[in-house]
């Protein structure tokens, strides 16, 4: 079998490789046996953590809005209910928001929710 030289081929691959470990620390980004190792870790991680924002993020707004609901003296499972049967469709950022932002209008919100209930 002949012999193939990969010249252009490998060194593309290989500084392709370098270029996305710039910033990691030490050897991890000068080797490139290191930095691909590194390279390759760091991009199963940014896969499974772009699912797992959207997670942590709805996680985020329902702790503030239980907070937000407590003051008004309904716990955060109670309001969903609440505006379940207000017909009261806010999403949950929106919902945060309120809290975190206009606490007033948030409280005008759980008045609305509760009030047509009764």
């Amino acid at each position: 079998m002949t012999r193939v030289k990969r010249g252009n081929v490998a060194r593309k691959r290989r500084k392709k490789i370098l270029k996305l470990a710039k910033g990691f620390r030490g050897s991890h980004s000068t080797l490139f046996r290191t930095a691909n190792q590194q390279v390759m870790k760091a991009l199963r991680n940014a896969y499974r953590d772009r699912k797992k924002r959207k997670r942590d993020f709805r996680r985020l707004w329902i702790t503030r809005i239980n907070a937000a609901a407590r003051q008004n003296g309904v716990s955060y499972s109670q309001l969903a209910g609440l505006m379940k049967k207000a017909n009261i469709q806010l999403n949950r950022k929106m919902m945060a928001q309120l809290a975190v932002l206009d606490p007033t209008s948030f409280t005008k919100v759980v008045e609305l929710a509760t009030q047509s209930t009764k």
